[in-house]
């Protein structure tokens, strides 16, 4: 019985402090915004099921927070990388994300967490694709709520797609409540990069919007 105690006491010890080595890398995930948040599988593709909320890059080095008109449009002119929360209010964080302008999307020094990445245009017409077309796909990946009164979407995909707003280039916030939109990796015209959108109707749109917007970013899982 006492041999038995022991071992049991040993292996309590083991666990606590393997427990306490892991901890470090898991608070750095969580306040990195990894996407602790959830997944959701929609056909082969892996997606966060959360818009990225991270202040930081993958290796670490902080992202500047662009709170002011000034501070945005001399991040955009000067294209370095900006984020900031939709009215530059935290409040919207847990619940939206941050808004990033494409410079830190682009960035070399990594925006998605370790063994995520941006979606390329070719991601996201790969999902629209499997939920029936680009004109089908809004409404199964619109959430069920937040969305302005009858523009609610049925959340079938799982996807969670939550009207985020965006920021212009001069630095004003639009459309809470009535437009989600997410930057991909994929470059576009001189200046612009393509985006994905859900509006009041049930598609999901593609546009070319200038580098220099604040938009939500979701998470892909990297392909083994």
């Amino acid at each position: 019985m006492a041999k038995k105690m022991l071992k049991g006491g040993v292996l309590l010890i083991l666990m606590v402090c393997f427990s306490l080595m892991q901890a470090p890398e898991l608070a750095a995930q969580s306040k990195r915004g990894a996407p602790a948040e959830g997944t959701v599988r929609i056909g082969s593709q892996t997606w966060a099921s959360a818009n990225l909320n991270v202040a930081t890059f993958r290796n670490g080095d902080t992202i500047p927070e662009a709170r002011t008109n000034e501070e945005w449009v001399a991040a955009g002119q000067s294209g370095s990388p900006a984020w900031c929360y939709y009215n530059n209010d935290p409040k919207n964080g847990p619940v939206y994300g941050k808004l990033y302008n494409w410079f830190a999307v682009n960035d070399p020094r990594g925006l998605a967490p370790a063994g995520w990445s941006i979606p390329a245009a070719a991601d996201w017409a790969q999902l629209a694709v499997f939920l029936g077309g680009p004109d089908a796909a809004g409404t199964k990946m619109k959430s069920t709520t937040r969305w302005t009164e009858g523009y609610s979407g049925s959340d079938e995909s799982g996807f969670n797609g939550l009207p985020g707003g965006y920021r212009v280039e001069n630095g004003i916030f639009l459309n809470l409540g009535s437009i989600a939109t997410w930057w991909s990796a994929t470059e576009g015209k001189s200046g612009t990069a393509l985006d994905h959108y859900l509006g009041q109707r049930g598609s999901l749109g593609r546009s070319n919007n200038n580098r220099q917007r604040g938009e939500s970013v979701r998470c892909i899982k990297k392909q083994e």
